[in-house]
């Protein structure tokens, strides 16, 4: 079995496709898939990926009944951006959106959370990249409620039935946009509260990093219980396929 093969068939332990038996504190973050992989092995792999997607873009484009959809989420300083940066560099930027979901603006409080989610989906033939997600509104309004204050809601908001309810919004959208030809992909990139701290604190040292640091990241350390079981929640009860990647071991 050469390389790639043994490292695609390594990927399927960390697919979720059971809700109901997902336990995130069972995926260790620094796992690297026993893969005895080296850097320069890792970017051999890479090259020819990259160059496999760039005739399976080619294809998408050409065929015009399908569109892709790939979301990623996880902690701060997880590697969302340089994921992006690495992964996609080699197809052709003409094809792809890349949007980054940050706090709402008063004009996307005026309509529901899903309004900006669905207005970013991709063009038929075309791939979109989501740099955070729909799944944002139950994971960091489930951690910090209050923010639910300013979404101009009716009736009771911050209880079971009030997120069971979003769970299934989030649900519905994707399976809506399945069903209009969108392959929904949806990765929750892993690392452990140690690996977090050290890739902040590299962000301080590193000149070329500092501009990603920001104040906040460093107070939502301290609800780093609380979004993981945020994330343990969304993912259990997302019901349909993600992929959740141990990056610990990987250079951001």
């Amino acid at each position: 079995m050469n390389k790639l093969a043994k490292f695609l068939r390594a990927l399927d332990s960390y697919h979720v496709t059971d809700g109901d038996k997902f336990d995130l504190s069972k995926f260790n973050p620094d796992d690297d898939g026993n893969l005895g992989l080296t850097k320069e092995d890792g970017a051999k792999l890479l090259k020819t990926v990259k160059e496999q997607l760039q005739e399976l873009q080619d294809l998408l484009y050409a065929n015009q009944t399908s569109s892709m959809l790939i979301i990623l989420q996880g902690m701060d300083a997880a590697g969302k951006d340089g994921t992006i940066k690495h992964v996609m560099s080699g197809v052709n930027p003409q094809g792809v959106t890349v949007t980054s979901f940050k706090q709402p603006g008063p004009a996307e409080l005026q309509h529901g959370f899903l309004w900006r989610i669905h207005a970013a989906a991709p063009q038929v033939g075309r791939i979109a990249i989501f740099n955070r997600s729909q799944y944002e509104d139950v994971l960091v309004t489930r951690v910090h409620p209050e923010i639910l204050d300013h979404e101009h809601l009716p009736g009771p908001i911050n209880t079971p039935e009030f997120w069971k309810g979003r769970y299934s919004d989030i649900r519905h959208l994707e399976h809506y946009l399945n069903r209009q030809g969108t392959i929904v992909l949806k990765f929750f990139l892993h690392i452990s509260r140690e690996e977090q701290r050290q890739r902040l604190l590299e962000r301080l040292d590193v000149p070329e990093k500092r501009w990603k640091f920001s104040p906040s990241d460093m107070h939502e350390r301290e609800y780093w219980d609380d979004y993981t079981k945020a994330y343990q929640d969304a993912i259990a009860r997302d019901r349909a396929p993600a992929c959740a990647v141990d990056c610990g071991a990987l250079q951001p």
